[in-house]
């Protein structure tokens, strides 16, 4: 059982399911450390500002619409999951303050926590969490979490806990639960997904997509460990030098994505700290299996050995993160498997290309929002593409609508992907031929087969075996070019206090503005 206090605390009568799933909780922790610097005490009161790249006139309050960074960030500030993922990769309680799981994984029962009221004063209820997973689950609503949810077989609630019966095990479940798309909202959001209203510990009171975006703290929040300042804002900054700027002129105390190639600059600027961190982020390259020219796998083979991965984390990272190797998952994941490394190679990408058949320009989309230095990838790629004959044209689009309008809709694009805290729901929310986010339109039986086998097996290494062979498809039949992972970059400036490295997302986890304080 999961508790309010512990981490994977479960009767020793499940024997065999404790086993696997201690053993997966401990190798979490690779990705952080269960133990962190002290902070000083924590401040309350005054104003915290962010300005942040990721935001547009078509950002929604839906949590099943979200795409990029701002609305993402802004909506872990206004609501509030199941669990959450903390710094370590370990999932904690939060509006479900004990999870309980069936010796094979099947069924998970959500003890919900009471006392909790929503923005408009209501109490959170059972019902309400029933009601949020149905409207993510249901095809009509097109939310990002639908492919997270196709497991579900049945929910039912019992006083205050909700039993959720699973078509398959599944031994990483609550983890699909902090999912941001599956903020809890009164009556799952059904009757208004726009609405704003959360348990959060900011209320909104300013919400102007593209631009600003203000929160009060909301006197009635329930717990006392976030939700320090009075007031938080979030500025929609998406050019890069901008936001530098608005940081050194002290009018954010927080920014996100700090461009590798301006790090050294910022360094020297007094009260500036870089706030740095490895993880599970990867910068992309998505081609749709299925649209020609790209349903050609020689033409996939061909665009993946033309990347020249060493030059980009030099030129791009500036050495903040590490080469790719075309699937998503990284060292970061506890069930990683090392796999011969793809290599930039002009003549295996000339002779990928000849073979295809294929002539003329190949059109890529790219834009300033798609992760910072994208439009300087999309040209060192054009160039070392050029050096096997592959000619790319390269267009470079608007941000404001980037992620609306091409992104998951153009069939070869630039993308990001911050990651998830386990393999199982990173394939299943891009990989799974279900999923409305499979960017790269990669639609395979067999491994959908694979990704329910790997689910259930509650033997860490068989379970590692099948992932690796997952891998191995991605890496050499799937549509993901994934040249580089990078670390998060952020930066503060002098009055922020509290940070805490967090590799699971930039702004600390996403965290920022509720967990950090205005410092003396």
């Amino acid at each position: 059982m999961y508790t309010k206090n512990t981490f994977l605390k479960i009767e020793p009568t499940r024997r065999d399911f404790l086993k696997a799933t201690v053993a997966f909780g401990a190798a979490a922790c690779l990705i952080g450390s269960s133990s962190f610097p002290a902070r000083s005490a924590p401040v309350r009161g005054g104003v915290l500002k962010a300005g942040m790249v990721g935001g547009a006139a078509t950002d929604s309050l839906d949590p099943a619409v979200w795409t990029s960074n701002v609305p993402t960030f802004l909506g872990r500030h206004w609501a509030e999951q199941l669990v959450e993922v903390s710094p370590a990769g370990e999932i904690q309680p939060a509006l479900a303050e004990e999870i309980s799981p069936s010796t094979d994984a099947k069924v998970w029962t959500f003890k919900i926590r009471k006392g909790v009221t929503f923005h408009n004063n209501k109490e959170m209820t059972p019902d309400d969490v029933v009601a949020t997973l149905e409207r993510h689950a249901d095809a009509k609503s097109k939310s990002g979490a639908l492919g997270l949810l196709g497991n579900i077989q049945k929910i039912s609630t019992a006083a205050q806990h909700v039993k959720i019966d699973l078509k398959e095990p599944d031994a990483d479940f609550p983890y699909l639960m902090a999912d941001y798309h599956l903020m809890i909202q009164p009556n799952g959001g059904k009757d208004n997904p726009i609405a704003g209203i959360g348990t959060g510990p900011y209320h909104l009171s300013v919400n102007e997509p593209g631009i600003r975006h203000i929160g009060e703290r909301f006197p009635g929040y329930w717990r006392d460990d976030r939700g320090f300042a009075d007031q938080i804002e979030v500025i929609v900054i998406n050019d890069a030098t901008a936001r530098m700027s608005a940081l050194q002129g002290g009018i954010v105390d927080i920014v996100n994505r700090v461009e590798p190639k301006v790090v050294a600059l910022m360094k020297r600027v007094p009260g500036v700290t870089i706030r740095n961190v490895a993880g599970r982020g990867h910068y992309v390259f998505v081609a749709h299996c299925n649209t020609a020219p790209f349903d050609n796998n020689d033409l996939r083979l061909a665009l993946k050995y033309a990347v020249d991965r060493e030059e980009m984390v030099k030129k791009i990272l500036m050495g903040y993160g590490s080469v790719g190797n075309d699937t998503p998952i990284s060292k970061a994941y506890p069930l990683f498997t090392e796999m011969e490394q793809r290599k930039y190679d002009p003549e295996k990408a000339a002779f990928h290309y000849k073979k295809s058949g294929h002539s003329g320009s190949i059109l890529f989309r790219t834009s300033d929002v798609a992760f910072p230095g994208a439009v300087d990838a999309a040209q060192l790629y054009q160039q070392s593409a050029a050096k096997a004959g592959i000619t790319l044209e390269i267009k470079r689009e608007p941000g404001d609508g980037y992620w609306s309008s091409v992104w998951n809709k153009q069939p070869f694009s630039a993308s990001y992907w911050a990651g998830r805290p386990t393999q199982d729901q990173m394939y299943t929310t891009a990989y799974y031929s279900k999923a409305d986010w499979n960017e790269t339109r990669f639609f395979r039986d067999d491994f959908d087969k694979m990704l329910i086998s790997a689910r259930g097996e509650l033997d860490r290494e068989k379970r590692k075996k099948i992932y690796a062979a997952m891998g191995q498809i991605v890496r050499d039949e799937g549509g993901v070019i994934a040249p580089m992972f990078n670390d998060f970059i952020d930066a503060t400036g002098p009055r922020v206090g509290g940070w805490i490295d967090d590799g699971s997302q930039e702004m600390m986890g996403a965290y920022a503005l509720s967990k950090c304080w205005q410092q003396a």
